[in-house]
């Protein structure tokens, strides 16, 4: 197929953001499971939890909102909402054509019970780095997220 083995010239700036992009990935990763293991012992995922976060963190929201907020569409949020109204952890008020998301008293005792564990893993996760470490990576990723 190929007449010539793949072979390019790939600069060093071209390394160094590769590199970036697959540690990233990796801390990403290995962060992601060790929140998931942490979520199972209370029968939630990772994306529950962003959820109750960001309404227990608003008080209300919308349904849009809380998707703009999560980077997704309303429609890819229903599911979770769905699931989390079966378990008594949200509840919808409808406003005519929005609905408006907001914890239940259970919902509430959970995201002030499991804050400051996953807050205390995240303390572990990163202890390794001093609180200036800490705020020079926060800065760093903020740049490239701008």
């Amino acid at each position: 197929m190929f007449d010539k083995p793949f072979n390019r010239e790939t600069s060093t700036d071209t390394k160094y953001s590769t590199s970036l992009w697959f540690s990233l990935v990796r801390v990403h990763k290995k962060n992601t499971t060790g929140t998931t293991q942490l979520l199972k012992g209370w029968n939630l995922t990772n994306a529950q939890m962003d959820i109750i976060s960001r309404i227990a963190e608003s008080g209300q929201l919308s349904q849009q909102d809380l998707a703009d907020k999560l980077l997704v569409t309303k429609g890819n949020i229903t599911q979770l909402l769905k699931k989390l109204e079966q378990i008594n952890l949200v509840k919808k008020e409808k406003d005519w054509k929005t609905n408006h998301i907001s914890l239940t008293e259970e919902g509430l005792k959970i995201y002030e019970q499991l804050t400051p564990v996953l807050e205390e893993f995240q303390t572990d996760y990163f202890q390794k780095l001093s609180t200036d470490e800490k705020k020079q990576l926060l800065n760093l990723i903020r740049k490239i997220e701008s």
